[in-house]
């Protein structure tokens, strides 16, 4: 599965991650998001380097899940442009 991390330099994002690599959750391609400022960062999962994107890039990709952990005003914009492309979000934020 094409899983997308929004957040995924944050600190829940890094958990997220973990979490995914822990119960070795089906990740055939892992598609980190972060706000503009981290674009081009790297994260490291399952001792894979993957650089971060921003959000537009990954609605692009048309991951197969969006795990958003990035606040509630980030979902509130960016999940429904997930949901428009195909994407099934799992939505953290309060």
């Amino acid at each position: 599965m094409k899983i997308a991390v929004v957040g995924a330099t944050g600190l829940v994002g890094n958990v997220m991650l973990q979490v995914l690599a822990e119960r070795n959750f089906p990740v055939t391609e892992l598609i980190p998001v972060a706000s503009e400022k981290s674009v081009g960062k790297k994260v490291k999962f399952k001792n894979t380097e993957y650089t971060v994107v921003g959000m537009q890039q990954a609605v692009d990709m048309h991951p197969d899940i969006a795990i958003f952990s990035a606040g509630g005003g980030t979902s509130l914009e960016w999940a429904p442009k997930f949901a428009e492309v195909g994407t099934t979000v799992v939505d953290n934020s309060s």
